[in-house]
């Protein structure tokens, strides 16, 4: 029986071919103690999200695996999304699940961060708690740039990788690795192509302009669907619940005679977030995670 248990979510740059992508998760499957959990696409974003969780150095090697193989069959020269993006493996985070502190997820980074230069020339930035300095904390700050804009940017001391070269890969960029707490990938669907109102309502309850204390968001546009999203990360959902931005988006969306047509969760997310949320909706007294069966048969 595995004793750690850590938890990793890489983001590779691709969301539309694939084969492709299936050549991305193929190290990850069948692996002695490490488990593919799940793996969502999106095509407008061009992006995958890879969640993956076991032992840790079972992981960390299965995921350096994979980042091998987006960086072999992912060019960001010719790359096209809704997504920020900054790398072919864009970020990769580890989490800790169980009898794994945050300190062992920041050396698990540190260590993934080396390898990767070592191994594939890519440079790495270190973030959120395993960020050498508070600048490098939030990714998005990190991120600021993108692909086409990181080699100018690099050439100042304060961007300079804590991994490799400042100089990117020059197909598959830079990559961000990092320990973080498990976050909730969010989005929120309205009914309108006007992607300048979603941005607007974005603005409106994300952190950085105000907002809830854990949100990053943004809008984008899904051509596909004919709408657009308020997409978001909610870095600390026992401290920003679900239910609260989903609420605050929906009163923000009148304003503009916009509805909310429904929300997705991207990637895995905490039983506890929307344990929540359906205590919220469900107006339930004293309800708690001590009364959900599944969370029980865990102890």
């Amino acid at each position: 029986m595995v004793s750690k248990i850590v938890e990793c979510v890489p983001n590779f740059s691709e969301g539309r071919d694939l084969d492709k992508i299936e050549k991305i998760v193929q190290p990850l499957r069948g692996k002695e103690n490490v488990k593919l959990l799940n793996y969502e696409a999106d095509k407008d974003y061009n992006r995958v999200v890879v969640t993956v969780m076991g032992e840790p150095q079972a992981v960390k090697e299965a995921v350096l695996e994979a980042i091998g193989v987006a960086t072999e069959l992912i060019d960001l020269g010719v790359h096209e999304g809704q997504h920020s993006r900054m790398g072919a493996t864009d970020v990769v985070p580890f989490i800790p699940i169980k009898n794994m502190t945050t300190e062992e997820c920041v050396d698990l980074a540190k260590e993934m961060g080396q390898a990767i230069y070592d191994r594939y020339g890519v440079p790495v930035f270190l973030y959120e708690q395993a960020a050498a300095t508070p600048a490098r904390k939030n990714l998005a700050k990190i991120r600021k740039g993108q692909f086409e804009g990181m080699n100018e940017k690099m050439k100042e001391d304060q961007w300079k990788p804590d991994f490799g070269e400042a100089k990117i890969h020059e197909t598959a960029g830079v990559t961000a690795v990092g320990a973080r707490m498990p976050l909730v990938a969010y989005n929120i669907d309205l009914d309108t192509e006007n992607v300048d109102i979603a941005n607007k309502i974005a603005r409106c309850i994300r952190h950085s302009n105000g907002g809830f204390r854990y949100i990053k968001a943004g809008g984008v546009k899904v051509e596909e669907r004919g709408i657009t999203q308020v997409t978001m990360n909610i870095t600390d959902y026992t401290k920003t619940s679900v239910y609260r931005v989903f609420e605050t988006v929906k009163m923000e969306a009148k304003r503009y005679g916009v509805n909310v047509l429904g929300s997705e969760i991207v990637g895995l997310v905490p039983m506890e977030a929307l344990v929540d949320s359906a205590a919220y909706y469900l107006g339930l007294y004293g309800f708690s995670m001590d009364k959900v069966i599944e969370a029980r048969l865990m102890e």
